[in-house]
């Protein structure tokens, strides 16, 4: 028995059900529609908590399950399961929420927390920025203190969920005197005057899910919106990121899995030469070792998981997790569509979506390069 199997209950298991039923019913009929349109409905966000599928990991008493992270881990793999990367929900939920559980005030939770839980309130968090990429120390957004208020400029790119987000963290520089330790996390409701979203841009794959360039103009925003206080940012942020890596570590495991699935279902059905693909000896060895490093990959996520229910995931295994399985999945993905011949390079075949899809799993969440530097350091 793995460490992780220990963790699983039968209610981890029904909530699986839950999640797969709720993901073939009101995602995969509609997501090839939503690609041409280039986001999601707000409708399914409301769908989504009204199925207990937001904020699960949030306490009872901000309109979350209080469970365990095992539950945002299956339902991460029953997405990717689904080939349906439009909906952030993983984003939403175990990304930018958690901010603002360990580091809101009482009365920013109870405002903001059952809100997001419900799919009232979709949320989002402004990293990235024109020219900076990974490199967070050298963000050049900025708030600067007026009387009782921060007052922002600057502008964000590549921020997914940025055309829906109700509520956007904002990493910005407070004091730009202290370099790192002058960052913040700032809390900006899209209402507010001078916020403003730019194009939704197009991209290579994840075609569903709204990725948005953010614009602020002078936004003013209470005092007590820096979650934590100011210049707090770069370390809740650094205490943050293993759990985002982790998170995409799972979603390139999953992808790995269902790209192996549709690919031997097709082998086993496609004929070539006058008999089917997987009867040829290549075919066969390449799937064979697919599926070992598949296992390898899996072995490894789950204990990282089941470190991470322990409270004993380090930064550098995260990092490991995140560029050695997304590496992999890239690779995976490029084998299995070769299978395909050209009906691969179809839009309508699974294969070609998750093909399209993986290639960003190396870049966001901090480059793999970044990874490498950061398992480095631990040397």
């Amino acid at each position: 028995m793995t460490a992780l199997a220990a963790h699983y209950t039968p209610e981890h298991e029904l909530f699986r059900e839950t999640c797969r039923r709720f993901f073939e019913k009101e995602v995969v009929p509609f997501h090839m529609k939503w690609e041409q349109e280039g986001m999601v409905p707000r409708e399914l966000w409301r769908k989504a908590g009204a199925q207990g599928l937001l904020g699960m990991t949030m306490p009872e008493q901000y309109g979350g399950a209080g469970v365990d992270f095992l539950y945002s881990a299956i339902l991460i793999e029953e997405q990717g399961r689904a080939i349906a990367s439009g909906p952030a929900f993983s984003l939403h939920n175990d990304i930018v929420v958690p901010y603002l559980l360990y580091y809101g005030s009482e009365e920013q939770k109870k405002r903001w927390i059952p809100k997001a839980c419900s799919g009232e309130l979709v949320t989002a968090i402004a990293m990235t920025e024109p020219g900076t990429g990974s490199d967070l120390q050298s963000v050049r957004t900025n708030a600067v203190m007026d009387g009782n208020h921060w007052v922002i400029n600057g502008s964000k790119t590549f921020i997914s969920n940025g055309q829906l987000a109700d509520l956007v963290i904002v990493v910005a520089k407070t004091d730009p005197k202290l370099g790192a330790k002058g960052t913040s996390l700032i809390a900006v409701e899209t209402d507010t005057p001078g916020f403003r979203r730019g194009r939704n841009l197009e991209k290579i794959g994840m075609k569903a899910q709204d990725t948005s360039e953010l614009f602020f103009d002078n936004v003013r925003v209470p005092a007590d919106h820096v979650l934590g206080g100011p210049g707090m940012g770069f370390i809740q942020l650094m205490q943050q990121l293993p759990q985002e890596r982790l998170v995409i570590a799972i979603q390139a495991i999953a992808a790995i899995d269902a790209a192996l699935s549709h690919t031997l279902a097709y082998v086993k059905e496609r004929k070539a030469f006058g008999k089917a693909i997987v009867d040829f000896q290549n075919t066969r060895f390449t799937l064979a070792e697919i599926k070992t490093k598949a296992h390898i990959a899996r072995v490894f996520v789950d204990d990282c998981v089941a470190r991470h229910l322990e409270g004993e995931l380090d930064v550098a295994t995260a990092a490991m997790a995140k560029y050695w399985t997304t590496d992999l999945q890239c690779e995976v993905m490029d084998q299995c569509l070769q299978f395909f011949g050209g009906y691969g390079y179809m839009w309508e075949y699974p294969i070609a979506r998750l093909y399209a899809d993986s290639r960003v799993q190396k870049i966001y969440g901090g480059t793999n390069e970044i990874m490498k530097e950061l398992i480095g350091r631990t040397l």
